[in-house]
């Protein structure tokens, strides 16, 4: 298999330990390549280290929704320098985006995610878009900016309009642990009835564990498990699903051998 997870946090510290292994492990498994999305300046220049110690790293920079209010004064100036210096494994903007849950401040969000979706076509790089509960305005502002390289909506959670409303903007839908639920089962039909070639795999991990591992942190050594159940869940060869999904990453992400 020629696996590419699109969306882990590989630079997190849970990772420490042993994570030169869990990438052995994982290339056994079929995962060749991985996506790291920054979640804020805090952790640019460690996404970036490791991407220059590991060739099958590549990266996005960008402001999570969650740090909007704790980034210093001048980090979307410093963010724009960085991508204009396009430095080695940077293949996106992001994560960005927009999470309107009750307990996340909400204050500084459509801003910041406004100016990255501008920095983003600016520099002409993908966006990879962190969306809860905010598919209808995300697709909105998309729909307003109407950034030419597109960009993947991450964990996407939603309806078969919302996913189809996605992919007429150019935007890929990140499929991961969420599918392993028999509970989501509006996002499993989606996902069921979406052309494959709009999907993507990722793993989120340390989050969105598969169900039957709450409270263990997730790896992306789950990527099979989830591209079998993706398979499963469509009713198509494993092989097919994972063919198809391997050449839309490589549509979508300017990685290092496309």
């Amino acid at each position: 298999m020629q696996l590419i997870d699109t969306h882990c946090h590989l630079d997190f510290p849970v990772f420490d330990p042993d994570r030169a292994a869990l990438l052995a492990e994982c290339l056994q498994l079929g995962v060749g390549e991985y996506i790291i999305p920054a979640v804020g300046e805090e952790n640019w220049a460690r996404v970036m280290a490791l991407a220059e110690q590991y060739p099958e790293i590549t990266y996005g920079l960008g402001i999570h929704p969650w740090y909007v209010g704790t980034q210093a004064q001048g980090a979307l100036t410093r963010l724009q320098a960085l991508l204009a210096a396009r430095p080695r494994g940077l293949v996106a903007v992001g994560e960005c985006g927009l999470d309107l849950r009750s307990h996340v401040p909400q204050e500084g969000q459509v801003e910041l995610f406004e100016a990255q979706i501008r920095l983003a076509m600016d520099h002409e790089l993908p966006l990879i878009v962190h969306s809860v509960r905010a598919n209808d305005t995300v697709a909105k502002i998309l729909r307003r900016f109407k950034p030419a390289r597109g960009g993947v909506i991450h964990a996407f959670s939603g309806s078969l309009q919302q996913g189809q409303a996605f992919w007429q903007l150019g935007f890929r839908l990140g499929i991961g642990g969420v599918i392993s639920y028999e509970r989501a089962n509006k996002t499993r039909e989606a996902i069921r009835d979406m052309p494959l070639e709009a999907l993507l795999l990722e793993t989120d991990a340390p989050d969105m564990p598969l169900q039957g591992q709450q409270g263990l942190p997730n790896t992306p050594a789950n990527l099979p498990k989830i591209a079998q159940l993706l398979a499963e869940l469509r009713q198509q060869p494993l092989s097919h699903v994972v063919a198809v999904l391997h050449e839309s990453t490589l549509h979508t992400f300017p990685l290092r051998h496309a």
